[in-house]
């Protein structure tokens, strides 16, 4: 039965359990406190228990936790996921925000940057993916969101291991679609331009001042804010999207057009 919530509201996303990870700062803070105010329920993951407090005390509602948890320990995933799901209950949905970006270029990139960049992008993501399959780990009806990158849609100088990650990502969510859609389980990504976080001022500190201001201007739109990617993953997330499985979502500004 379709709530009056969700009448009045096609993204409502009122009761609804999702976990985000990533979720003690930038876009999974954004994204936790936009599904909040649609009315979902929230596991919060990330590696800082005091940034994830932070992001508790921002939301709208009740029933929200926090998990502290490295997503870098991928073979502790499962076990970790399986002992979470069977305290909260099945959810109905999930957003991989947890990533990391090293402006590198290709004299420098080492094993270990490779290792680690993709450890953190793709490992753990997939992991996740692995998790959801199990038997009551999401609701049918559910819906993954990962968040990919313009990177893994175009090429950019110093960005070609980060940019690998996120191609990676994106295969990823078009194989794992049509292996989730029996279970009516629908798996997305959303691939920003730049945005304004934390990520990005991390990268000016590697950039000259004329870098910057050509990336900047790559954007038609200007850089973004955590706050346009999380409108697009609450789309997908809730019954706005719910015929949508397979696809990515671009959200940059018009860096790619």
């Amino acid at each position: 039965m379709i709530s009056a919530a969700t009448q009045s509201n096609p993204m409502s996303c009122d009761g609804r359990l999702i976990l985000v990870t990533g979720a003690s700062s930038g876009i999974g803070r954004a994204t936790a406190v936009l599904l909040s105010r649609l009315g979902a329920r929230l596991l919060l993951v990330g590696r800082s228990q005091e940034k994830l407090e932070q992001t508790l005390a921002a939301l709208d509602g009740t029933g929200h936790r926090i998990e502290p948890f490295d997503l870098n320990e991928t073979e502790e995933i499962p076990a970790w996921f399986k002992h979470l799901i069977a305290e909260s209950g099945p959810l109905s949905g999930l957003v991989q925000c947890a990533g990391v970006q090293h402006y590198t270029p290709a004299r420098f990139i080492t094993v270990d940057k490779i290792n680690r960049m993709m450890k953190v992008n793709v490992f753990s993501t997939t992991m996740l993916a692995k998790c959801c399959a199990g038997k009551g780990a999401v609701l049918p009806g559910g819906s993954l969101v990962f968040i990919a990158s313009v990177a893994g849609l175009v090429g950019d100088a110093g960005l070609s291991v980060y940019a690998a990650s996120k191609g990676a990502v994106i295969a990823l969510t078009k194989s794992l679609a049509l292996e989730f859609a029996p279970a009516k389980i629908r798996v997305n990504a959303v691939a920003p331009g730049c945005v304004e976080t934390d990520m990005l001022d991390k990268m000016r500190l590697n950039l000259t001042a004329d870098q910057v201001q050509a990336l900047a201007a790559k954007h038609p739109l200007g850089f973004g804010t955590a706050e346009d990617v999380a409108h697009a993953v609450a789309f997908l997330l809730a019954d706005t999207g719910r015929w949508i499985t397979g696809s990515v979502l671009t959200v940059d500004g018009g860096y790619t057009a």
